[in-house]
């Protein structure tokens, strides 16, 4: 099964070619003036956060713990993005909010459309301190999703500057294949980007296993890394397979460089 958030945006003429580098993403889309400004702005793809309001009337709303409340609710946040050509990523801390999330998504999109992708840390990965959904209850949930969903699976994970921070190891990426080699959907695995480096065996290994699987790049605020370590795997495979959710200054020079294999 094929990814459809590139042709979506390539289709209408929001990216030149068919390369997952040109998507532009803004993040933490967590209230009504950060939405205005991301929906009149040159964003390709909305990262959110969802959590359950922490008050009465219980409900999905836009914010990242440890905020408990927000101005903009799920479903308001839906019906204002649904009406532009964008796309939709949806960031699940916590299990109690994804249920009726997904309800709410099931109805108010319920004509194919936008690209959805559904994210969280459903396993432990390098340096992971924060406790990880739990992927079967997480799945359970999401594999009702129509199938041209794109689910986020990533690992836990942590940066340490002047250490030595262990990649991914293949116990994480063959665990991970465990949890998606029955699934119907495309596959993202989100990976840090100074992870990268040290993990190239075992993340090929993984694209390796179906086409439906994809990386999207993404970094900590203070993480160190070189563009020439993710250069490696622009140049391994297609274009439209990596993403890179990175700072606009390096997203770009990484679509102006490598990626000859379409």
């Amino acid at each position: 099964m094929s990814e459809r958030t590139l042709e979506y945006f390539f289709s209408r003429g929001k990216i030149e070619r068919r390369d997952a580098a040109e998507v532009r993403w803004s993040h933490a889309v967590n209230s009504r003036s950060r939405l205005t400004e991301a929906l009149t702005g040159p964003t390709h793809m909305l990262e959110a956060d969802i959590i359950m309001r922490g008050r009465d009337p219980r409900e999905p709303i836009m914010a990242h713990p440890p905020d408990t409340d927000s101005d903009i609710t799920l479903r308001e946040w839906l019906q204002a993005v649904k009406e532009h050509d964008i796309g939709i990523k949806l960031d699940f801390k916590r299990l109690e909010a994804l249920s009726p999330s997904v309800l709410l998504l099931q109805e108010v999109l319920s004509e194919p459309g936008l690209p959805l992708w559904i994210n969280a840390d459903i396993l432990s990965g390098p340096g992971g301190q924060a406790t990880p959904l739990q992927p079967q209850s997480f799945l359970s949930v999401v594999r009702t999703l129509p199938t041209h969903t794109v689910l986020s699976l990533g690992w836990t994970t942590g940066w340490t500057a002047g250490t030595e921070n262990p990649g991914y190891s293949w116990d994480m990426v063959h665990a991970m294949e465990d949890l998606c080699k029955n699934l119907k959907h495309p596959v993202t695995f989100p990976v840090r980007a100074a992870l990268m480096a040290q993990s190239a065996a075992q993340l090929t290994w993984l694209l390796q296993q179906a086409d439906r699987y994809f990386l999207t790049v993404w970094t900590g605020q203070d993480d160190e890394f070189t563009l020439q370590d993710l250069l490696l795997y622009r140049k391994q495979f297609d274009m439209g397979r990596i993403y890179f959710d990175l700072p606009e200054s390096q997203r770009t020079e990484l679509s102006l460089t490598g990626g000859d294999n379409n």
